[in-house]
Parts: structure tokens; sequence; C-alpha cells
């Protein structure tokens, strides 16, 4: 299906690929939103006034499909209040003032896993989330059927100009990744394990080349993939490296893949050997408006403006702050918000790198249609959605939209055509409970 190769070239702007990730400064102050992945909030299982270590639990899984959460300082809890997450939803933060020290939490102790139940038990015991995005509970993908997975499909492809942390992780993290990969094949008969790197990026590919050299028992095969935006969507992923095609409404699992980003590998693995739920994160720190852009570790909860302050500071005001890389990153309001579980990339970018284009009339070219992984028809879709025709978005299938941004980077016409994909998307949803409601 050509549709599924379909893509854009966008400048890499790669400034950082070449630094080694580096521990920032411990926090004052750590501000940990309870809702950091897909699904139900974390509980907060803290109060005002209690001492918490690095690796306490602060927050209890709510349900199968949540995530623990834990402090990645040691010190004080002062607050649990309101906290507005970057996407607009409102949660519970617990706010933790550091002592400095951070003393390790007595209970952390590798995990014993001896079973595929077992293997799943502790990843959903580690707080570990999809780390490259989403931010989906990890060990819910991991608890299926065995006999259904037929490759484990690593992302490393990384394709969002500016953003180098998984990169970081590929070059320096093989170990973690390696204990990680044993235990998914000792208990869940992983046998054939496909690690996806885009050709450009020749350290990595040589990083991960050399590591699956060092494993035993079971395939590793390293794929050189295009550069081409948006290799890394599961969908394109999986079929650039198996040639299986992902119908709509349908997951990789469907077609026999588990897709796991690279990062959130090496997690897995760093807690299998230790104990340490994770705490903290790699976050490439970049943009015209920062002095010293780097890859920096930074403790889940940190402030943005603590990170950009280890980067020497701000070298101007930025016109805008954005999780992730310019594509599909969200615009956050300011720089008290918090790093969270699945930020990748934090940039402060000038007025003249996020300057917007002045808007046009569509000429109905279909550089959009013809760019579009899927092949959708955003033009048709904005149309839909203007007049609020709920039942041809259903047709368009934009609900399959993986909102890329293709379509809104190669329009001449500069329309904000991954926006409407959005909104169509939330229109339906809202549409939809209207209906389930009556």
């Amino acid at each position: 299906m050509a549709s599924y190769l379909r893509g854009i070239h966008t400048p890499h702007r790669k400034g950082t690929k070449n630094s080694p990730a580096v521990r920032m400064d411990i926090p004052q102050r750590v501000t940990i939103p309870m809702s950091m992945h897909i699904g139900k909030p974390a509980v907060p299982t803290v109060k005002v006034g209690d001492l918490v270590k690095v690796g306490t639990k602060i927050g209890d899984a709510d349900g199968y499909i949540s995530s623990n959460v834990y402090s990645g300082v040691s010190g004080k809890v002062t607050k649990l209040t309101d906290y507005l997450m970057h996407n607009g939803a409102a949660t519970t933060a617990v706010v933790i003032e550091s002592d400095g020290e951070m003393t390790i939490d007595e209970s952390i102790t590798p995990p014993t896993v001896n079973s595929k139940q077992e293997l799943v038990e502790a990843i959903k015991a580690s707080g570990i989330v999809g780390l490259g995005g989403a931010g989906f509970p990890t060990y819910v993908k991991l608890d299926v059927d065995p006999g259904r997975i037929d490759y484990l499909i690593i992302n490393g492809a990384e394709c969002e100009p500016y953003v180098t942390s998984d990169t970081a992780t590929m070059l320096t993290r093989s170990d973690d990744m390696v204990d990680a990969l044993n235990a998914l094949n000792r208990h869940l008969g992983i046998k054939q394990v496909i690690i996806g790197v885009e050709s450009h990026n020749k350290k990595a590919l040589e990083a991960m080349k050399r590591m699956a050299a060092s494993v035993d028992g079971f395939s590793v095969k390293v794929q050189s993939l295009p550069a081409v935006y948006p290799q890394g969507g599961e969908k394109v992923l999986v079929y650039h490296t198996t040639g299986r095609k992902i119908a709509n409404n349908k997951l990789p699992i469907d077609v026999g893949c588990i897709v796991l980003n690279c990062t959130t590998v090496a997690a897995i693995g760093a807690y299998l050997r230790t104990g340490m739920p994770l705490v903290e994160k790699c976050v490439t720190v970049e943009g015209g408006a920062v002095k010293q852009p780097q890859n920096v570790i930074a403790p889940i909860g940190a402030s943005l403006k603590d990170l950009f302050d280890f980067c020497g500071g701000l070298t101007e005001d930025p016109a805008k702050i954005i999780y992730g890389g310019p594509m599909m990153g969200i615009t956050v309001a300011n720089l008290d918000m918090s790093v969270i579980k699945n930020t990748n990339a934090v940039l402060a970018l000038t007025k003249k790198e996020s300057k917007l284009p002045k808007t046009t009339s569509c000429i109905r070219c279909g550089a959009c249609i013809n760019t579009c992984p899927f092949g959708l028809e955003a033009t048709s879709i904005a149309e839909a959605y203007e007049k609020k025709d709920a039942a041809m978005l259903s047709e368009l299938s934009v609900q399959s939209c993986m909102e890329c941004g293709c379509c809104s980077f190669v329009c001449p016409a500069n329309r904000p055509l991954v926006q409407i994909n959005k909104l169509s998307k939330q229109f339906l949803r809202e549409e939809a409970k209207k209906e389930s409601d009556k």
C-alpha cells in the first residue's frame, strides 16, 4: 500500500546529536502530576508533611490503564495542588521540597521475575510508560498472549527535528536494552527483534549493531530506515520494518507486533537490574533561545525554568515553549510546567523560528493528501468539520489521523490542517458521548 510510504523531508536540525546526557543540578522543588500517561490519573498516596526519598511511591495506579508515580528527589511533601496539564487536562500534583540529599528509598530492590506474569507485574510496578510519545502504560502492551507476538519492534527512528534524547539512549544505554531484551525473550518468548533507526543517524546505527551482536538465543536485526518523517509513527514503522499493514482502529499487536520506544526498553532493563522505578527522564533542551543546548537527565517534576537554567539560561524571551518536537509537540503556557514521564524534548523557540506564515485560501493542489502517510483527505475533512458533519468525518476516517502535521507542513496556503483534524476528532468524541448519554 503506497500510502504507508508517504511522508515529508523535514530539516533535521539535530544540533545536540553528539551531546552526551548530563545530569542536571538537584532542583529545590519538584511538582509531579498524577496524570503523565494515557488512562486514569494515579491516586496520591502521600499527604502534606510526609518525608519521601528517591523512589518512594507517591501515586498509585487507578485501574488497569493507569500508572504508578514515584518521587525523583528526597525531601518533604509541601502541597497537593490542582495542576493544569499542557493538553488542558486538570489533575492533582504533588509538590516536594528537596533536601538536596537524593537519599534512595530503602525499599528499592530488584524485582523477582520468573514468569511472564511476574515480568508484567514488575513493569507495572515500575511506573514505566511509553517514553517516546503518548505515554501508554508499557505493561498493558506486554500483557498479551505470547503466541500473538511475532516481532518486537524497537523505535529508534527519532524523526522529529531537534530531538536527540533517544539517540543519547542508544549511544550510552545498550547494556540496559540488552537486559530488557533478554527478559522479554525469556518470559514472553520474543524471538525476533527489529530495531529501526533512520539512515542518517550513523553512530546510533553502529551502537545498535554492536548491541545486537552481543545478544544470544534470539534474532536482533538493526534496520536502517529512510530519513522520512513521520518514520517513528507506529503504523509507519511497522510497515517499513515488517511490511505488515495495520488497519484503521487496529493496533500493532493485531498484526503480530509490539512496538516499544528505545528509551522505554532501556528503562525496563534498568528497573529489572536495580529496582529503581521511573523517576527521571532524558530531555533534549534546544531552540534558538537556549544558551547551551544539550541532552539533560532531569528528575520528573523539575520545572522547565530549572531545566533552562541548567543549560545556561535563555538568550532572549522565547516566543514559544514546546514539549516535544516542532511537528507534533504542544506549546506550554509558562516555565513553571514540569518535566513529565514522556517529555523527550523541550524547545525554546525565538520569534523568528516560530513565526506563523499568513494563511490563504485552499488552491486544491492535493499536496496534503499526497504526503499524508495514510492518504487522508485533509481538505475534505476541513469542509466536513466546518459543516459539523459527523457522519462525513467518520467516513473520511479522521479518527485514524496520527496528528503528524505533514499536511500543514506542505500546504502552500499555510492552512492549519492538522489542528482542524484534531478538532474534528474531538468533535466526534463529543458527539459519541451525546449519543451514549441519551
